[in-house]
Order: structure tokens, then C-alpha cells, then sequence
């Protein structure tokens, strides 16, 4: 039988619920992938209520919707008040915690809450196949309705103007787009969070735009990698580099040497490129964006 989409919801909502008391076990069996945020569930806090607080108390002081702690909390959903020395589960973020219905996939969840696929996959490690997913932005409710919250994961796209440029002395051809790919490596499906820039191993690699160096290190799949933070709450990634010529906090302007391309880390093809990317500040985090609208020769 196929319950309405309402009652499926509400059916996720309390099944997942009732796991939320078990988080530090969930958390322990599901490490994020390398290159990928800390799942959003092994960045769960719990808070011990102390005299004086109120939920809206507690609520600011994480940065949360009081709604967002009913939802994680059962205890609370009755409207009973948080009693002092009680222990409250708190997320990194708003939005509520949903078990993946037999039959489904997390990218039917993205769908049906109306949030971007790509957001989900990241605040959840870039796990394959999760069982159990944090949905950000949505807000919980007592009848089961779940509503969206405003959430800036395309912040960027104002400020298009002050990131334009290449990273690159000539244009290359793409070895791998952004977006939903198959791993050439693994034959899995994955989410490519930039682009691959076909070059030789030694080419130069080229800031977009001015901005200071944020990070400038190796960093897991990542390997040898570059990042600038720019104006307009923008940043790009300059990863699998043979070599860094920056140091963190530097100023850099628009063609400046960051370093040369490489095969660091662990590259999704054998031919040697530049892994790019352009991010956006959101209250997610740096969110991936498609780079093709800032790239400019």
C-alpha cells in the first residue's frame, strides 16, 4: 500500500526521531568521505539545561529556531518545558532528521522536501547511500507539515561580476563537468562539486580573482590544494596541485601564481588536470556552485 505523501512524511519524521537518542552510535558508523563536510549528524551537540535558560534562550545561543530543538527533542513535542539538568540533542543547523523510506533513495528526500540534491549529499558527508539523512532548511511542525526555511545556498549569484577570470594561462577541455557524474575510477554515481581542467603536470595555476589565501596545504582527497576566499561571499579551490607557491593570508591579485597542476591526492581521472571549484557562503557553509558562470578567458 502507498501511504499519501503527508503520512509518509510524518511516519519518516517519527521513525527518525526515535533514533535521534542514539546519534553517538549512528555518528561513529558513518565517517564522511574524504574531501566532504563532517556529516551533519556526527556535529550534534547535546546542551544540559540549567537554571534560567528557556528554550528560546538556548535556541539563540546555537543559533536554531526553538521549533528546530522541539523537533529533535521528544521529550518536548507535548509543549512540555525543558526541566533543569535535562539534556537536549542540538543540531549544527535547522532542519530535521528523516529515515530514508524502504524504496526510496536520498535524492527522492531532496525532491520531496524541495531542497537541492547537491546540499543534502554534502551536509551529509557524501554518503552513497544513507539510511538515515539531516534535511537542512526545513522546519518541524507538530501535525507532521513540514515547512521550508529561507536558505541562501546560491549566495554568490549577485556578485557573479566581482569573480570572473581562469585558472589557467590557456583554456583547457573539461575532463570531468560539474554536477551528477559517473566516477570513471569506481563506476559509482557521485557528485563532482567542480570541474577538471585537462594540463600538463608543472602548468601554472592562476588566481580568478583577487582575494587572500585561506588555505594553502594538503588536504585529504583534495591533495595539494589552494583557497582563496573572495568579495561577495565567494570562494574558488584550487586542488591536486603539484606544488603550492602561497602562503595562508596572502593577498593575492587576479593572475597571480598559486601554484602548478598535479595529480595529488586522489584525482577521479588518470589524465593530469586541475580540479576547480567555486563555492558560495551559506548558512550551510561554503555551498559548491557551478563554476561555468565564473569562468572567463
Amino acid at each position: 500500500m502507498t501511504l499519501p505523501f503527508r503520512q509518509l512524511i510524518l511516519c519518516s519524521l517519527v521513525s527518525a526521531l526515535s533514533l535521534v537518542s542514539t546519534l553517538p552510535n549512528i555518528n561513529s558508523a558513518k565517517a564522511a568521505v574524504g574531501g566532504c563536510p563532517t556529516p551533519a549528524l556526527s556535529r550534534f551537540k547535546r546542551h544540559k539545561v540549567v537554571r534560567g535558560e528557556t528554550l528560546e534562550s538556548i535556541a539563540q545561543r546555537y543559533n536554531l529556531i526553538p521549533t528546530t530543538i522541539i523537533g529533535m527533542n521528544p521529550a518536548l513535542q507535548s509543549g512540555a518545558i525543558a526541566p533543569v539538568g535535562s539534556v537536549l540533542q542540538i543540531p549544527p543547523y535547522n532542519g530535521i532528521v528523516v529515515e530514508v523510506p524502504r524504496g526510496q533513495t536520498w535524492r527522492q528526500v531532496a525532491a520531496q522536501y524541495k531542497v537541492r540534491a547537491d546540499s543534502l549529499f554534502e551536509v551529509n558527508g557524501c554518503q552513497q547511500d544513507p539510511r538515515i539523512v539531516f534535511v537542512p532548511g526545513v522546519n518541524w511542525s507538530p501535525n507532521g507539515v513540514v515547512t521550508k526555511s529561507p536558505l541562501p545556498t546560491d549566495a554568490g549569484t549577485p556578485n557573479r561580476a566581482s569573480l570572473s577570470g581562469y585558472p589557467l594561462g590557456e583554456v583547457a577541455t573539461v575532463g570531468l563537468a560539474y554536477g551528477w557524474q559517473i566516477n570513471p575510477a569506481t563506476g559509482q554515481v557521485f557528485f563532482h562539486s567542480g570541474v577538471d581542467l585537462l594540463a600538463p603536470i608543472g602548468t601554472d595555476v592562476l588566481a580568478i580573482a583577487p582575494g587572500t589565501v585561506a588555505f594553502a596545504n594538503d588536504q585529504g582527497s583534495y591533495g595539494k590544494l589552494v583557497i582563496i576566499n573572495h568579495s561577495g561571499g565567494l570562494q574558488s579551490r584550487y586542488a591536486q596541485l603539484d606544488s603550492i607557491k602561497v602562503s595562508v593570508g596572502q593577498q593575492v591579485k587576479k593572475g597571480d601564481l598559486l601554484g602548478t597542476v598535479g595529480t595529488s591526492g586522489q584525482p577521479t581521472s588518470s589524465q593530469p588536470h586541475l580540479h576547480f571549484e567555486v563555492r558560495s557562503s551559506s548558512s550551510l557553509g561554503w555551498v559548491a556552485e557551478d563554476p561555468n558562470g565564473y569562468l572567463k578567458k
